[in-house]
């Protein structure tokens, strides 16, 4: 039997409401304690929101948001410009687009902690900028601002503050950007001439006011004296949670782990200052003259009543004793006119009603991948741990084919368990985050659904929904569709399900280098996501490329099943840049997507499906005169995956090697990025290094940045800066063309230095020894040259050089020069004996 269940319009305005997305849909519906019961009862009476802007995952003030959500109560908001994809990655080696998911799910994991809902814009982080109108090159101003004015319209904060001024005292071309484009949209959010397309979802909207969160050092130098300034102690201590918010934001904070930001608390007082920017100036604290009250709701003074009595007959031994009333609030805020804070405050009291009564929900599948049209079961499960006779009247779940009708009573801390089996569509879309859907243009994602644009994750594929009722009342719980397993030294973990393609195609690497025209093997790896399959396997290349086979025929047996094919691909004789792509026919259907699966402990497991395609550079690196590498792995990069393409040996040295080894089997001996930042033992290992320099080796550094080192790099003092240059078509002006770094093995000239992409390098060395001699000379726009991306010194009978180029970044992208100019660097021991 099917009934209509959603006949009442203010109840499916509240149902609609609870199925968009929200923070952390990949995990089971948060479990409060009866502190959190009580600060949320707290915020109920609380009709206030405030945004802080920022341009990158770790901008945001996690005090300044946790005090915001948990002593003034307000709905806390964290907008960052970008997903922080350009930036470098210290737990692993992803990058870009695959970085950015990771430092999405990062800052999911730390709202979860300081209570802030989370969003984002289309912009992509491309990298460090040095002003506002290098980083509008990149961006599309009018849309970047569209997606500011769409966040403010649909979270309508009172009041916005931005991480940095306008006048670029951030230190960063995306930051100043970040607050120019707020103030706009701060200006442009009420204008219904601006961007009206988006009135047909969401109303104008305008802020109170909008100020910075400025810091002492930029005070001193624009001359403003703190004092006069709006304050806040965000050192401030919360009862009721135990800590004070330095002491959540350090937590929070912590979660950036890709990052290396791990935090400790400060415990005491911590001022932080606020500049006035626009909008109506504030008189006594940042939220002055502003109603946050029911009063602003018309019909808001019964609600207000019911929740204070709520609030004081609040039994912390019995939190149920209060779900009458939250019922009767309930039923009066989802009649009320304002429809905004009726579905904003029917969420939180509905909430708050499972917390009361104990309610766990949950939604199991005993695998997490699938495929369209694949049936799925579904445990789903209930239980109340109150004495209210609650009733489930029934559990529907995405793609159901009929509902189910039930009205079984909730006994007390009895779990009610259904089991339910799922048909997928056919047409039912691949898991894939919402913004890499499509192919991006330029440095903006293209996201084609409006309501999606800010979101910081799309939907769950599958929902479960528990009808729930109570004195005649109708609630819905819902919760994602999850896996579960018990994993033996985290315990339970729950992931996102994941819908995947019949079966994707996996290249060994992103990046194929060919050093001569000798013809390779190439491996490719197919994975079966579903039963029994058999189909054509086809490698298409350019055609001065050529493959063998053109293409193969597989029979898989079994779900998860891998099998690998190998191909020969053969070079074109001159050099060459190329793509080759991978595609799977099953049935007459053609597949192109490879699968990659993030995991790491702080944040869901995250899976991605990209095109199943890899670069292959056919390159001259001159004469091969060595042949063994070691290399000091810093905060991670893939450099020396690339040096093995080339057929060097590249060993990894790990403590047991620097400590005990001796060091001279090695031709050369690389520092991976951040190497002096990251490893602890540097200090350690340091004299042994520069003894194996002395005694004739060569030792390569790469940029390391201004913050801790547990020693310095090189033989001779050299003092690292700020200095970089990131136009990556920056002129590059060659010292002296005659220095053995350009001559050999390979002759560097000015077309080695095309096809650089997001910067030239970082963090080069702006002082110096007299005995270093600097290779390259470079600068960004209307900027002083900059001499320091290469500085070579000879040591006892051995060579050291320090470089601050990006090769990190210009490797995987398959850079010639890069690679022709790094294999001279290792390469210049041999040129000096």
């Amino acid at each position: 039997m099917k009934i209509n269940y959603y006949s009442n319009l203010k109840y499916l305005v509240i149902w609609l409401l609870l199925c968009t997305p929200s923070i952390l849909i990949s995990q089971p519906v948060k479990s409060y304690d009866a502190a959190e019961i009580k600060l949320a009862l707290k915020k109920l009476n609380v009709l206030g929101t405030v945004l802080y802007i920022g341009a990158h995952p770790d901008d945001e003030n996690t005090a300044f948001l946790s005090y915001c959500s948990s002593e003034i109560l307000l709905r806390t908001g964290y907008l960052s410009l970008t997903r922080g994809d350009g930036g470098q990655n210290l737990i692993g080696t992803e990058q870009a687009e695959l970085l950015g998911v990771i430092r999405t799910q990062e800052l999911l994991q730390a709202r979860k902690l300081d209570g802030a809902h989370q969003f984002f814009t289309r912009a992509v982080d491309f990298g460090y900028t040095k002003s506002s109108e290098e980083t509008f090159k990149k961006w599309n101003k009018k849309e970047l601002l569209s997606d500011v004015v769409w966040v403010i319209r649909k979270f309508r904060p009172d009041v916005i503050v931005t991480r940095f001024p306008t006048t670029g005292e951030g230190m960063h071309g995306q930051h100043t950007t970040s607050a120019i484009v707020a103030l706009e949209a701060f200006k442009l959010a009420g204008d219904p001439n601006a961007f009206p397309d988006q009135l047909k979802y969401v109303d104008v909207w305008t802020p109170k006011r909008i100020y910075w969160n400025g810091w002492t050092p930029a005070f001193k130098r624009m001359g403003v004296e703190p004092d006069t300034l709006i304050k806040i102690n965000l050192g401030s201590y919360n009862t009721l949670l135990g800590k004070s918010y330095t002491e959540i934001s350090a937590i929070s904070r912590s979660m950036h782990k890709s990052q290396g930001f791990g935090d400790s608390g400060w415990r005491g007082n911590y001022l932080n200052y606020f500049i006035y920017v626009d909008g109506d100036p504030a008189k006594n604290n940042l939220f002055s003259g502003i109603d946050m009250t029911w009063n602003k709701v018309s019909g808001g003074d019964d609600v207000s009543s019911l929740l204070k009595e709520a609030y004081k007959d609040f039994n912390d031994d019995n939190p149920s004793e209060i779900i009458t009333l939250l019922l009767e609030a309930y039923n009066k805020v989802i009649d009320l006119p304002d429809e905004y804070w009726s579905q904003i405050k029917g969420r939180e009291i509905l909430n708050l009603i499972r917390a009361c009564a104990g309610i766990w929900i949950e939604a199991i599948t005993e695998d997490r991948i699938f495929t369209p049209g694949s049936k799925i079961k579904v445990k789903t499960g209930i239980v109340n741990r109150s004495e209210l006779p609650f009733k489930l009247q029934g559990v529907h779940i995405s793609y159901q084919d009929r509902d189910s009708v039930l009205n079984t009573i909730l006994l007390q801390g009895n779990f009610t368990s259904i089991e339910k089996e799922i048909h997928l569509p056919e047409n039912i879309d691949f898991t894939q985050p919402y913004w890499l859907v499509e192919k991006r243009d330029g440095d903006m994602y293209r996201i084609g659904d409006q309501s999606m644009i800010g979101l910081a994750e799309g939907r769950p594929p599958l929902t479960a929904h528990f009808r729930v009722s109570i004195n005649e009342i109708m609630m819905v719980f819902r919760t994602p569709v999850l896996y579960r397993k018990n994993d033996p030294t985290r315990g339970e973990v729950y992931n996102p399900i994941v819908i995947a393609p019949p079966v994707t195609v996996n290249f060994e690497s992103n990046l194929y280098l060919f050093p001569s025209d000798e013809k390779r093997e190439l491996t490719v790896t197919l994975k079966n996501f579903n039963d029994r399959i058999n189909g054509e396997l086809k490698l298409t290349v350019p055609g001065n490329w050529k493959i063998a086979p053109r293409s193969i025929t597989f029979e898989m047996i079994k779900k998860n099943e891998e099998k690998q094919f190998v191909f020969i691909i053969t070079p074109p004789l001159e050099d060459s840049r190329a793509e080759i792509n991978a595609s799977v026919t099953i049935d007459n259907k053609t597949y192109t997507k490879s699968s990659v699966t993030i995991k790491y402990d702080h944040i869901p497991e995250q899976t991605v499906f990209s095109s199943a395609k890899a670069k292959m550079v056919r390159l001259n690196i001159g004469t091969r005169v060595i042949n063994r590498i070691g290399y000091i792995m810093g905060s991670g990069d893939k450099i020396p995956d690339y040096l093995r393409e080339l057929g060097f040996k590249v060993d990894i040295l790990k403590d047991e090697i620097l400590s005990n080894n001796n060091l001279s089997k090695y031709d050369v001996i690389i520092a991976g990025i951040r190497a002096y930042n990251t490893v602890e033992r540097m200090d350690a290992y340091q004299n042994k290094i520069l003894e194996y320099v002395r005694n004739g080796g060569t030792y390569v550094v790469q940029y390391n940045t201004l913050g801790k080192r547990f020693t310095d790099p090189g033989p001779y003092e050299l003092k690292i800066s700020r200095d970089r240059v990131t136009e990556e078509d920056a002129n590059v002006t060659v010292i002296d063309p005659h220095n053995q770094l350009l001559q050999f093995p390979n002759k560097i000239t000015e077309k080695d230095f095309n096809g650089w992409v997001q910067e030239r390098g970082l963090y080069f060395p702006n002082e110096w020894d007299d005995n270093y001699v600097p290779i390259l000379e470079m600068n960004d726009t209307d900027e002083s040259p900059k001499r320091g991306s290469i500085l070579l010194a000879k040591y006892g009978d051995g060579i050291f050089i320090y470089t601050g180029l990006s090769f990190f970044r210009e490797f995987p992208a398959g850079v010639p020069g890069a690679y022709r100019l790094f294999i001279n660097l290792i390469s210049a021991g041999k040129f000096a004996n």
